[in-house]
């Protein structure tokens, strides 16, 4: 299976989605915010980022623009709940950013598999812009 990146702040949901993506066999690494996202990517870069858009230290819509300038054939997926902000907003910035898909919180296991599995076996990125598996925020 692949190697994933989780980048979010909360430290409730944080271990839960590493567990999902565990119990299907991935691979999966923790960062409580996009710094610490960023240097474990350095230090071992993953298959896939799945990142919180809002979050201390550095926001997830940084994150991505630094991923892209280090790999531009990086998957990533953002997701956001934004209990006070506009969480269709920031998942619109995000895909204009360079995510490849995007999550609104709260989601379903099934939706998060579903993300992961319909990324990890698209082309890469640079393939081109039919193949990268870009979807739009509402």
């Amino acid at each position: 299976m692949a190697s994933i990146l989780v980048v979010e702040d909360d430290e409730d949901i944080r271990p839960l989605i590493a567990g999902m993506l565990v119990k299907v066999g991935h691979t999966v690494r923790q960062a409580g915010n996009g710094l610490e996202g960023v240097r474990l990517y350095r230090e071992a870069p993953a298959d896939l980022v799945l990142t919180d858009v809002v979050m201390p230290e550095q926001e997830g819509l940084a994150m991505i623009l630094e991923l892209r300038r280090m790999n531009p054939a990086v998957r990533i997926i953002a997701m956001s709940g934004g209990f006070a902000y506009d969480p269709k907003l920031y998942l619109h910035m995000a895909s204009r950013f360079g995510a490849d898909r995007v999550l609104r919180k709260p989601f379903q296991f099934s939706e998060l598999i579903d993300a992961v599995n319909g990324l990890l076996g698209a082309a890469p990125r640079d393939a081109g812009p039919a193949a990268s598996g870009v979807s739009p925020a509402p």
